[in-house]
C-alpha cells in the first residue's frame, strides 16, 4: 500500500460522501477498499473523525472504530503493503444517510483543517515517526472502551488520534508534534479520570 498523503482532508470527506451516494449502506470494507490506495493515514483519520460527529454517541460505535483504527495502526507498525481486516468487521455497516450527515458536518471542519496544514517539517513524518505515531494510536485506542462509559467521552482519545492521523495523511510534521503532545494530554486526562 502506498503511504503517499492525500492532497487534503476535504478530499477524504468528498470520497466518503461519494461512497455514501453510491450505496444504501456503507460498510467498513467499502471504506477500507476506497481509501486503501491513499495510505494508512485516511484509514485512521476517517474513523476518528466519525466518532467526533454525532455517530460517536451510538453505543459501541467508538469501540468499533477504535478496533478498526488499532488494526490499521498495527499494520502500519508492521509496514504491511495491504490492509487486512476480519470479515466480521468488514461487513459492519452504517446507513448512507448517517454517513452523508456526518460528511456534511465534517466538510466545514475539513476546509478549516486544510487551511492550516501543509507539507512542513517532513522529517517528522518519515520513518520511524509513522511507526511511533501508530504505537501511540494503538495505546489511545485501548482507552476508548473505558472512556465510552461516559457518552461522548471517547472524543478525547479520538481527537488525539485524528491529529496524528491527519499528520500522516497530509505529511505535516508540525501536526505530528501537536498530535504527540495532545496524545500525552489525552492519556494523562484519562488516567486522572479513571484514577
Amino acid at each position: 500500500m502506498s503511504q503517499q498523503g492525500t492532497s487534503s482532508v476535504k478530499d477524504v470527506v468528498d470520497t466518503l460522501e461519494d461512497l455514501a451516494e453510491s450505496e444504501d449502506e456503507v460498510t467498513v470494507g467499502d471504506v477500507t477498499h476506497t481509501f486503501g490506495g491513499h495510505g494508512f493515514g485516511p484509514l485512521m483519520l476517517l474513523p476518528a473523525l466519525l466518532v467526533i460527529t454525532p455517530l460517536g454517541g451510538i453505543p459501541i460505535f467508538p469501540s468499533l472504530m477504535a478496533l478498526l483504527i488499532a488494526l490499521v495502526a498495527i499494520q502500519l507498525i508492521l509496514q504491511r503493503d495491504r490492509i487486512w481486516l476480519p470479515k466480521a468487521l468488514e461487513k459492519r455497516a452504517v446507513t448512507d444517510e448517517k454517513v452523508q450527515d456526518s460528511a456534511d458536518r465534517l466538510r466545514p471542519v475539513a476546509r478549516m483543517i486544510d487551511r492550516v496544514t501543509g507539507e512542513r517539517l517532513t522529517l517528522l513524518v518519515r520513518e520511524p515517526a509513522p511507526s511511533l505515531a501508530a504505537a501511540v494510536i494503538v495505546l489511545l485506542c485501548l482507552t476508548v472502551p473505558f472512556s465510552e462509559v461516559v457518552p461522548f467521552a471517547a472524543i478525547l482519545p479520538m481527537a488525539a488520534i485524528a491529529i496524528l492521523a491527519l499528520a500522516l495523511t497530509v505529511k505535516d510534521g508540525i501536526w505530528m508534534l501537536v498530535g504527540l503532545i495532545s496524545s500525552a494530554g489525552a492519556l494523562f486526562g484519562l488516567y486522572l479520570w479513571l484514577a
